[in-house]
């Protein structure tokens, strides 16, 4: 079944486009990575599925309902963290915990949900208004899983968070995952979903241009991986019949490999080994999951368009 369901969806203000006939499924106990510059309408989008906004166009449902018309069925089983919320000043941790169980009719422990979200408990009874801007985003998305929620909607979760922060929230989607919550992940950095999401959607402008797994993204985008090998003499050395070798130089002792099949970095090794050469060192860079996403999302080179070949999903896969 299809937790969220976005049928042409379009959203307009005045002469501005926000959204521009999405489609869009997420599909009931997955992981789904929301992507897009800032300003490319992910939070306009959640707006509309959560009944915060009429969609211009099209149709928006979630768990079958009509986003608009039942927006309060929705959001009693859905937990929300919006982009850059602002707690209440005068209360503290503990006290938005409570505030939270009584809007949903729940009785969760709010030290056990603080616990969670990694607030320190001599925080927890601090008034907010004196907390960092981490403290304040762990302790919004605390508020958000009370009451166990069958949708958890994360709207740029990781704004604030140090390293450790990210690491609690990628742990924290996992443990909702395995409880068979359905999570929409929006962000703006492609590295937060990996590992998490099991499919990503990228907007621009409104627009669904690519909708696949991240590895699925790289495939589509044919990134290069770049092997260094530093040897001790330096001999010629052929390729051929290495799929994926895109190109190789000699600088001095050291051998330069580019290659598009990950599969073929271990090849590539063997036949400089194979060539008699003594390897000093070794380094591989793989193209890095921020140039993949701005090679996505690129606005000025003209030339992403052509490079986009990702595949649009079926309830069984990539087409």
């Amino acid at each position: 079944m299809a937790v969220i369901n976005l049928d042409r969806v379009t959203k307009e203000y005045g002469r501005t486009t926000a959204v521009d006939g999405l489609d869009l499924e997420v599909e009931s106990g997955e992981a789904y990575g929301f992507l897009g510059p800032n300003g490319a309408g992910k939070s306009t989008t959640i707006n509309v599925l959560l009944g915060f906004s009429k969609a211009t166009g099209g149709r928006a449902e979630v768990f079958g309902r009509d986003a608009w018309g039942e927006s309060t069925a929705v959001r009693e089983r859905t937990g929300i963290l919006p982009e850059g919320y602002a707690l209440y000043d005068r209360l503290t941790g503990r006290e938005h915990i409570e505030l939270a169980n009584d809007l949903q009719g729940a009785d969760d422990d709010p030290d056990a949900i603080l616990e969670r979200v990694g607030l320190d408990p001599e925080d927890r009874d601090r008034r907010a208004g004196g907390y960092s801007t981490g403290m304040t985003q762990r302790t919004a998305l605390g508020m958000a899983l009370v009451g166990d929620p069958d949708l958890l909607v994360l709207d740029e979760p990781s704004s604030g968070l140090d390293p450790n922060g990210m690491a609690d929230l990628r742990g924290i989607v996992r443990e909702e995952l395995d409880r068979g919550t359905t999570v929409f992940f929006s962000s703006h950095i492609l590295d937060q979903v990996e590992g998490v999401c099991d499919w990503v959607g990228i907007l621009r402008d409104g627009e669904l241009i690519a909708e696949d797994t991240v590895g699925g993204l790289r495939r589509s985008m044919s990134a290069e991986s770049r092997i260094e090998v530093r040897v001790d003499e330096p001999r010629s050395v052929a390729f051929d019949g290495i799929g994926g070798v895109t190109g190789h130089s000699v600088d001095g002792t050291t051998l330069r490999v580019r290659c598009r099949d990950p599969g073929a970095k271990g090849d590539v090794i063997r036949r400089i080994e194979d060539s008699g050469m003594e390897m000093r060192d070794i380094k591989i860079q793989d193209a890095s999951l921020e140039d993949l996403f701005a090679a996505y999302t690129d606005y000025e080179s003209g030339e992403s368009e052509n490079r986009i070949t990702g595949e649009k999903r079926t309830a069984e896969g990539p087409a």
